[in-house]
């Protein structure tokens, strides 16, 4: 069979997908009519933009307005356990809804768009690929990785990984207590909730190394805050994080 002969036969194919077995945007709900769409149509994800704005240099809080990026009033207040946090965008519109089809429907194949997009949107920021010696997701907890399938921060440092060319440490990093999910606490409660719950397993890994934590969303970074001084009192040089989306 011949290259000609083998496209018409994969359009057919795709055709004949297309009519018995249509898929549909899960955000839009269109027809999903390129072999290469999966999940989200090609339109919705290049609607996902990044966030270009002032913002705090060192936690990555983003600033409404105008004016300059600075220290926001916490961080010149208190000390944070990692030296620089950066995030892509607001964690609303078809960007969330991404993450939340990604995160809790189970769509795992969203992770290569959201690394993308991650990579695309920071890697002109100097400060945060400098020098990276190992990239650690936050993990979950056993029973809950169970529950969903995947550790959606895992597959996300996967993709930076492989594009930065940054070894993935997955395993030095663990969640010892299984707490109530973040998302249904306010502040204040999710300070005490993440408190004591991450270890580090294997210190002599990162002993004076610098780290690229990741994480999916960034809301008050109790979580960044605990695994940073987990991985810091473990040895770690330096610790900077990274989020997808930020509420």
């Amino acid at each position: 069979m011949n290259l000609s002969q083998k496209n018409v036969l994969s359009r057919a194919v795709r055709l004949a997908e297309l009519v018995f077995f249509p898929s549909f945007c899960k955000i839009c709900g269109s027809l999903l009519e390129s072999p290469h769409d999966r999940v989200v149509c090609r339109s919705c994800l290049e609607k996902i933009k990044p966030r270009r704005s002032a913002f705090c240099l060192c936690c990555g809080r983003f600033f409404e307005g105008g004016g300059e990026s600075h220290l926001c009033s916490d961080c010149l207040k208190d000390q944070r356990p990692y030296s620089l946090h950066r995030s892509c965008a607001r964690y609303e519109g078809i960007l969330k809804d991404a993450i939340l089809l990604f995160k809790y429907r189970g769509y795992k194949p969203l992770g290569k768009h959201l690394s993308r997009f991650v990579f695309e949107s920071l890697k002109k920021e100097d400060g945060l690929w400098w020098d990276l010696e190992a990239i650690i997701p936050v993990p979950l907890h056993p029973k809950r990785l169970r529950e969903r399938g995947f550790n959606q921060a895992l597959v996300i440092a996967k993709e930076l990984s492989k594009l930065k060319k940054i070894p993935l440490k997955n395993k030095i990093l663990k969640k010892v207590m299984n707490v109530a999910a973040q998302t249904s606490l306010e502040r204040e409660e999710r300070i005490k909730n993440v408190r004591g719950v991450y270890r580090v397993t294997k210190n002599a890994e990162i002993k004076g190394k610098v780290i690229l934590l990741v994480d999916d969303v960034y809301t008050t970074g109790s979580t960044l805050k605990e695994c940073s001084a987990e991985l810091k009192k473990a040895g770690a040089k330096e610790v900077r994080a990274i989020t997808i989306a930020q509420a």
